[in-house]
């Protein structure tokens, strides 16, 4: 792994400062991340926070200024994180992965994904040495999280599947996705987050609630009207105004706490 660049120390804590990062993680592949700033909260474990959809955040500096796609659930819960003391790494695409689409299903399950982010794991341990490191994946970002789950193993701690990608739409048919994954190969700790009331075809929570034999489940409900449509951000699928209730408990059950499995 070759570290390229380290970008724009924005606040006046350096050891807090935000920061953004760009690792080669592969030959001719590089990646880039942004690593929020903790102001004077220390931080007790880091979260990996791969946004849905196809994955691009536009990440770049721009006017001095670090700038990114911020409506997704999990960026834009960035300041939650921080004050649960939860250090928030928020993830571009790879730059052989920065076309429209982004991500496909079949790279989430790749062995090159797992090297990206073993490679971003390995960076993040060698900054933060001794805390432990989560996966979180939201929508179809989960189908990440749970390969890398397998894939990575005992180099991280666990895993966090919010909203999760159970069946992929073509046309008027549903396709399974996490609906046949083979649970049984994920050997670390698993939380699955849903909002009860999410309406989005692929992500049923009828689907999480079958996992709680397997996995401890949070269950979200309430918040405000959607403002988008129902399998994006702003809308219960995005935790639209359980943001801060909805990352309580995914920090607490990080840090090892008791933690909230139903939010009302």
């Amino acid at each position: 792994m070759k570290l390229l660049f380290a970008g724009l120390l924005l606040l006046a804590l350096p050891a807090q400062a935000r920061e953004v990062v760009t690792l080669q993680t592969r030959p001719g592949v590089s990646l880039s991340l942004f690593i929020a700033g903790m102001g004077r909260v220390q931080p007790r474990a880091v979260a990996l926070l791969l946004i849905g959809d196809g994955g691009n955040i536009n990440l770049r500096i721009q006017d001095g200024q670090v700038r990114f796609g911020q409506q997704n659930f999990l960026p834009r819960s960035r300041r939650e994180f921080i004050a649960e003391g939860v250090l928030p790494v928020i993830l571009d695409n790879p730059t052989d992965q920065q076309a429209a689409a982004g991500m496909s299903d079949d790279f989430r399950a790749s062995a090159a994904h797992a090297a990206d982010m073993r490679a971003v794991v390995a960076e993040v341990k060698r900054r933060y040495p001794g805390l432990p490191v989560f996966v979180v994946g939201t929508s179809r970002s989960t189908l990440s999280a749970a390969h890398l789950g397998r894939a990575l193993g005992g180099e991280i701690s666990g895993i966090v599947l919010s909203s999760s990608l159970f069946y992929t739409s073509t046309g008027y048919s549903a396709l399974p996705a996490l609906a046949t994954f083979d649970w049984d190969s994920l050997k670390l700790p698993v939380l699955v987050v849903h909002h009860r009331a999410d309406a989005c075809r692929a992500t049923p929570y009828r689907d999480a609630a079958r996992l709680e034999a397997r996995f401890p489940l949070v269950s979200v409900q309430g918040g405000k009207p959607p403002e988008s449509g129902p399998c994006d951000p702003l809308a219960p699928h995005g935790f639209y105004g359980k943001e801060a209730e909805t990352v309580a408990a995914i920090a607490a059950w990080m840090l090892g706490k008791p933690f909230a499995k139903d939010i009302r």
